[in-house]
């Protein structure tokens, strides 16, 4: 029994032991299970902040993913009214860009009725004279074919053409591209018959129609002879004067003519009927020159009478103008209502139609010459206008032609630069587009012989007027 029970005491101890031991083991366990769960409860700590991250990366996610998808409904919606406001923007475009071209061809319109106006009126000025170029000498093209001076010549309103006439009694059509000779109608012997028709004696004037269908030539015989223009063919013989022809003008878009004599008479003739109209009076001395526009009159030099006239037609009237000292050899108009003038005492007049007296008369306008003391003024033999410009070209023998600029109103008259020509410049004629200047230039004076200037030669001599560019405005 002791034995026994100390046996069974070592096994009651061993199991006190072991249950001491196993509540140690057990809290151990418990400790490491504590600690496993501490663990665990700290792995599932960080992961449900973990969770809580991705969640709210979700949630973010999500959110951008709702706000993409409001975005593309907007975007949508947005395209919609975005492509309904760029059609509107292109609408809006398109009548700006037709307004603007409404307001540009609606400036255009009435730039060109404000000019047409002022045309009408008489006043138009286009500034043109300072954009010119001096042209370099060996620029200007010579045409010789006449044996003696030129008396006159005439463009073509197509600046095509030209066609000069001289003392040698032919005219020459000259093309201004080539400076070739298009056609030659000769000199007729006076009394033999079976010729071709044409002049016999100096032809002192010439005038085209503003259509350019008919040639009008005046010479010494009190002959004015009618031409169709394209083919240089014989059409009509005017008579009625009673000495030589010196002027002759057609009325711009008629095919009435004017011309006017040294029996100091103006004539009005129908060209297109083949008829004489009527015969106007006033002069006091034989007519040097006419020149007409649009308006049913022309103007007249009166040569010695020393008066300038216009003719109204219609009311057969005469208006009498004053100013020069000398004979009055040349006139040309320069609008409705404004002529250049010049005399052989030198001087170049401007006139306004409304008055009496020139608005500026410019004395000596090509120098003096003779001998100290005995000096006397170049005579202007020829004048040209651009018309409904500022520019204006006279012509003397001191071996240039002069060119000039009118000022605002034509109240001045300021030299640009001279153009060296040797001889008389009996004929000075602008081209229709401003292009270029032609003159006739001859050993003598038209009207006399008072002069001859051996190392001149009678040619045609076309000058080029370059113009230059004007600087781009500056943007403000």
């Amino acid at each position: 029994m002791s034995t026994a029970a100390a046996a069974r005491k070592p096994g009651k101890q061993a199991s006190r032991a072991g249950a001491a031991a196993g509540p140690g083991k057990r809290r151990r366990k418990a400790d490491s299970a504590g600690d496993r769960k501490k663990s665990k409860g700290g792995g599932k700590m960080n992961e449900e902040i973990s969770s809580d991250s991705e969640s709210e990366s979700l949630a973010l996610k999500k959110i951008e993913e709702e706000e993409e998808e409001e975005e593309l409904e907007e975007t949508v919606q947005e395209k919609k009214l975005r492509l309904a406001k760029l059609y509107l923007e292109q609408l809006r475009q398109q009548e700006e860009e037709k307004a603007e071209a409404r307001e540009f061809e609606e400036d255009q319109v009435a730039g060109r009725l404000k000019e047409d106006v002022l045309e009408q009126r008489g006043r138009l000025q286009k500034s043109v004279a300072k954009e010119i170029q001096a042209p370099v000498p060996d620029d200007i093209r010579v045409l010789r074919g006449h044996q003696l001076s030129i008396t006159c010549l005439v463009i073509t309103p197509d600046d095509l053409a030209i066609f000069s006439a001289a003392k040698d009694c032919t005219i020459i059509k000259w093309s201004v591209e080539s400076g070739q000779k298009l056609h030659v109608i000769p000199r007729i012997k006076k009394g033999t018959e079976g010729q071709p028709p044409g002049h016999c004696s100096h032809i002192l004037c010439m005038a085209i129609s503003s259509d350019g269908k008919y040639l009008a030539s005046g010479d010494c015989s009190k002959l004015i002879l009618i031409w169709e223009a394209e083919s240089c063919r014989h059409l009509y013989t005017f008579t009625g004067h009673r000495d030589a022809v010196s002027g002759l003008a057609f009325r711009r878009g008629t095919h009435q003519l004017y011309s006017t004599s040294h029996d100091r008479s103006v004539k009005v003739w129908n060209v297109a009927e083949n008829s004489y109209v009527e015969t106007l009076f006033g002069h006091q001395d034989a007519v040097a020159a006419l020149d007409a526009l649009s308006r049913e009159c022309c103007v007249t030099a009166g040569g010695r009478d020393g008066t300038v006239r216009v003719w109204k037609i219609p009311e057969e009237s005469q208006l009498v103008f004053y100013g020069h000292q000398g004979s009055i050899d040349c006139v040309h108009l320069i609008n409705e209502e404004h002529m250049v003038s010049g005399a052989d005492d030198g001087s170049v007049a401007l006139w306004g139609l409304s008055k009496k007296r020139p608005l500026v008369l410019h004395r000596e306008a090509h120098g003096l010459q003779g001998m100290p003391g005995l000096e006397q003024p170049f005579w202007v033999s020829s004048v040209a206008a651009l018309l409904n410009t500022d520019l204006v070209a006279t012509g003397s023998h001191n071996n240039c032609v002069r060119l000039w600029q009118c000022g605002e109103g034509f109240r001045r008259l300021d030299p640009l630069f001279d153009i060296p020509l040797v001889g008389f410049i009996n004929s000075l004629k602008f081209s229709s587009t401003g292009d270029f200047l032609v003159a006739g230039v001859g050993q003598e004076h038209r009207l006399g012989r008072w002069w001859r200037i051996k190392e001149a030669r009678n040619s045609v001599c076309i000058i080029p007027l370059r113009r230059v560019a004007r600087p781009p405005a500056s943007s403000s």
